[in-house]
């Protein structure tokens, strides 16, 4: 509400705790007004005021504020003109300027309640709860029952504890409850640039980078020199490894202010991320694998709040671990690189293909779910066989593995086939083991019969090709459960009579 007494241009305050009286004191005043009578110049002043007041009603501040800054200046002496002036900043959200009105109000008048409210509540808004707290106390002084004074103390009360809380969250590093903290604390203070600056940082560290570059613009917008809103943009960009960008956005920040410290520190590691990166980029290029593995794994110590820069990093490091044949290395490298980045698809590529880590060592449900992952992600017909062909290898390593049986290459010929057929079923041959317990006898029993399995498909071009492509083998009317692996010796050895294992004839 406006302070819309009737004015008095010689009104009464405290001056060094003696009553005195001031005339209309008129600065840099038109000089035919200076013509004017005081008698005059209170009846002018007071119309000003009144013009202002309608144009508040109406809602057309700027309006309103001119005529008040009219009414000051007929009468610099009269605290209610600059009350309403502040009433209308306030409404303006120029809030700094509104402060400076409400400070000169209650300098002219101490008892003056709804300038010590404004001066308050200006206060506040700002962000600083202690001069706030003591602007309304000063209120509760004047008044002890004003209902405003007491609601706005608690409201000063809960910033401050916001702003405890908030400092203990970062220093633990709870970015989370930091930026609560300040959305609640800018409930209250929601032109408090501190504050604003705090929680977008956090959202920065916590990688929501599209909301802090928001709250940092729309300060920026207010505040081009603001060096703390050129930080954040700056660390928004470093942390989505725009670093180039990063780098200028850090150098104008310190241009704004030099002490700068965040933004000093944050322009060094910036600047020997990318350097550090580079070499090691070179160092892999040149094929000099020891060397970027090292580069990069001191590139990782520089910041490790720099999460996507990291993730990428980790990748690079993965891929010449796959060089180097260091294959768990690598997927325990790219396992990091997504705990950083979920959304990072290079590092599930680079897990499951099959030139790097999980189909070379055969985990195939692992790369089933890197590409079920990236196809999910991203719908190419380049993921989505990649994806079929990791189902593929998974269906078929749920299989007999016949060349593991037979204890021979997947390119083995047909020659190889033969002669790894006859060392192995004279080696499990149920006849060679007869003297044996039961239990042994059972084995040798069942790794003949699969030896025999293993050499009807393989030594059949087309049972073995129909195996390696992963189809079923019973669409070709083999069925393994009613398989004798006796018939097939037979066959191999030349029948009844050919082979006998009396007087150790066999030697394998």
């Amino acid at each position: 509400m406006l302070y819309v007494t009737t004015a008095v241009c010689s009104p009464a305050f405290l001056i060094d705790g003696k009553m005195a009286t001031e005339s209309c004191d008129a600065v840099n005043m038109d000089p035919d007004m200076e013509l004017l009578s005081d008698e005059e110049l209170e009846r002018e002043a007071e119309s000003f005021k009144e013009q202002g007041n309608a144009f508040y009603v109406k809602k057309d501040y700027a309006e309103a504020f001119n005529y008040y800054t009219k009414a000051i200046d007929m009468c610099p002496k009269n605290a209610s003109y600059y009350g309403n002036r502040a009433a209308t900043l306030m409404m303006l959200c120029r809030y700094r300027d509104a402060l400076e009105d409400c400070q000169q109000a209650v300098r002219l008048d101490n008892t003056f309640i709804k300038g010590h409210l404004r001066e308050g509540k200006c206060h506040l808004l700002l962000g600083n709860a202690m001069a706030a707290s003591r602007c309304f106390q000063r209120v509760l002084e004047l008044e002890s029952d004003n209902s405003q004074a007491q609601q706005e103390v608690k409201n000063a009360e809960s910033i401050l504890e916001y702003e405890r809380m908030a400092e203990i969250g970062f220093e633990k590093r709870d970015f989370r409850m930091v930026v609560f903290c300040m959305d609640r604390a800018l409930d209250s203070a929601s032109a408090c640039h501190k504050f604003k600056i705090l929680k977008a940082e956090c959202l920065a560290l916590l990688g929501r980078y599209p909301e802090a570059q928001s709250v940092a613009s729309d300060i920026l917008r207010m505040d081009s020199t603001n060096a703390d809103a050129l930080y954040v943009r700056g660390l928004c960009l470093y942390y989505e490894d725009c670093i180039d960008k990063a780098v200028q956005f850090f150098v104008q920040a310190l241009r704004m202010a030099p002490d700068h410290d965040k933004a000093r520190l944050a322009c060094r590691n910036a600047k020997a991320l990318k350097a550090k990166k580079e070499e090691g980029n070179k160092a892999f290029k040149e094929g000099n694998y020891e060397a970027a593995c090292e580069l990069y794994s001191e590139a990782l110590t520089i910041d490790p709040n720099n999460i996507k820069t990291n993730a990428k990093l980790y990748c690079n490091r993965a891929t010449v671990g796959s060089k180097l044949k260091k294959l768990e290395q690598a997927i325990e490298d790219c396992t990091k690189a997504i705990k950083l980045d979920e959304t990072y698809i290079k590092a599930y590529l680079r897990r499951a293909q099959p030139t790097c880590i999980y189909m070379d060592t055969e985990q195939y449900e692992e790369a089933v779910r890197d590409y079920e992952k990236v196809y999910q992600t991203e719908k190419t017909k380049e993921h989505k066989q990649l994806l079929k062909n990791a189902q593929l290898e998974l269906k078929k390593s749920k299989r007999k593995d016949y060349y593991k049986i037979l204890g021979v290459d997947k390119n083995a010929t047909e020659e190889e086939i033969k002669k790894a057929y006859r060392k192995r079923a004279l080696l499990h041959h149920p006849d060679r083991h007869s003297g044996a317990s039961a239990e042994v006898q059972k084995e040798e029993e069942k790794k003949f019969k699969e030896v025999g399995e293993a050499f009807s498909v393989l030594s059949d071009a087309k049972k073995k090709s129909r195996y390696d492509t992963g189809q079923d083998l019973e669409d070709d009317g083999m069925n393994m459960g009613d398989f004798d692996a006796n018939n097939i010796f037979k066959a191999f050895f030349g029948g009844p009579g050919g082979f006998s294992f009396e007087g150790n004839i066999c030697s394998v």
